[in-house]
């Protein structure tokens, strides 16, 4: 691949802030509704404390609610815009935008969403990103795209190299039918100015909606030198645990992995947490990977496990000089998501400096 005038940035690059999509009762949230809201607001506070917020709410009312609930949650509103755009659901790591730098200049880019395959509605997610720009909620320009294309599914470096897997780009239930490797890789080239891209061929979550999206396995991370070459994984380290074989065989691809210039990544392993499972007995995706890089904070999913200060010193280890903050995520992954999931980082310079009217 040769070198493009787009780039996609490494999510720890300069933020203006982080998008949110808000649950609400006609979700599939609404049987535990108040636990999820409660999630979303100790999120929205960790994030608010340190950036700007823009929260998508699916009507006036829920962003009036909203507004109160945050407000009495002591957050402080004159870093939140409130704006109503119409949603099925929450994950705004994949319908929100995805911003790329292009000669330069920075570009929102707003790809395709089909509900990870047509699992789930998402016609009104889809639509998200246009509502907020009619909205003035962003400073650069949004360009919609017909690729099938979900945030979770991508790591960049912001160099040119994407990680990926394959059971998610290349699954034939996105892009009528499916892309070939070299087709991805093309349109990876074309639409994230990648140069480069690595694929993963094993690593799954049961329970996991996406077929298998990067943020849930491995993560690109700055590391103690601050140049992006080193990877953050989910282990398994239980061989009676089902998910053993799969991620051992993620673990040895990723030791095969290299760098630009040829030398191997740095791995740091994630602790396992304990096999969470729904009322019915069902396995749920929980994974530390899926973990929220802010300027001077990572928002790291926590489980009430006993792994979980194991898995903030890894992230610590990974993102030097940031302070590394646990948010209990045990109702996410009830939806099959967690905390990467719900949110959208958006680069400094993308985001209005005059936010949106708050919708009340």
């Amino acid at each position: 691949m040769t070198e493009s005038k787009i780039r996609l940035p490494a999510e720890w690059e300069p933020l203006d802030g982080v998008m949110l999509t808000w649950p609400h009762e006609t979700t599939d949230w609404a049987p535990i509704l108040a636990r999820a809201e409660a999630c979303f607001v100790a999120i929205a506070r960790e994030i608010a404390s340190r950036t700007r917020l823009l929260v998508a709410c699916h009507d006036a009312t829920l962003a009036e609610h909203v507004a109160t609930t945050l407000r009495a949650a002591g957050v402080d509103l004159g870093a939140v815009t409130l704006c109503v755009a119409p949603s099925d659901d929450t994950w705004a790591r994949d319908h929100g935008p995805i911003t790329v730098e292009n000669a330069g200049a920075l570009e929102l880019r707003s790809f395709h969403f089909n509900g990870w395959g047509g699992k789930f509605p998402a016609r009104r997610d889809d639509a998200i990103n246009g509502v907020l720009a009619e909205a003035g909620a962003f400073a650069a320009p949004l360009r919609e795209r017909t690729l099938e294309l979900e945030g979770g599914a991508i790591e960049s470096d912001g160099k040119g190299t994407i990680l990926t897997t394959s059971a998610c780009v290349l699954n034939a239930n996105r892009n009528d039918g499916g892309l070939t490797r070299a087709e991805a890789e093309a349109a990876f080239a074309a639409e994230l100015g990648a140069t480069r891209v690595l694929w993963l061929e094993h690593g799954h979550l049961e329970g996991d909606d996406t077929d298998s999206h990067v943020d849930t396995l491995a993560r690109l991370a700055p590391g103690a030198d601050g140049q992006g070459g080193t990877i953050v994984y989910q282990r398994c380290d239980d061989p009676a645990d089902a998910h053993f074989a799969d991620l051992d065989a993620m673990q040895a691809e990723l030791r095969a992995l290299r760098r630009a210039d040829g030398t191997p990544y740095t791995l740091l392993p994630l602790p396992w947490p304990r096999p969470a499972h729904d009322e019915d007995g069902h396995r749920l995706p929980a994974t530390y990977a899926n973990y929220l890089i802010l300027d001077e904070a990572v928002l790291v999913p926590t489980y009430a496990d006993p792994s979980d200060a194991a898995a903030l010193a890894v992230v610590a280890a990974a993102h030097p000089g940031r302070e590394v903050v646990g948010v209990d995520c045990r109702v996410l992954i009830e939806q099959h998501g967690s905390l990467h999931c719900v949110t959208m980082q958006l680069p400094r310079g993308s985001l209005a400096a005059s936010a949106a009217e708050e919708s009340r």
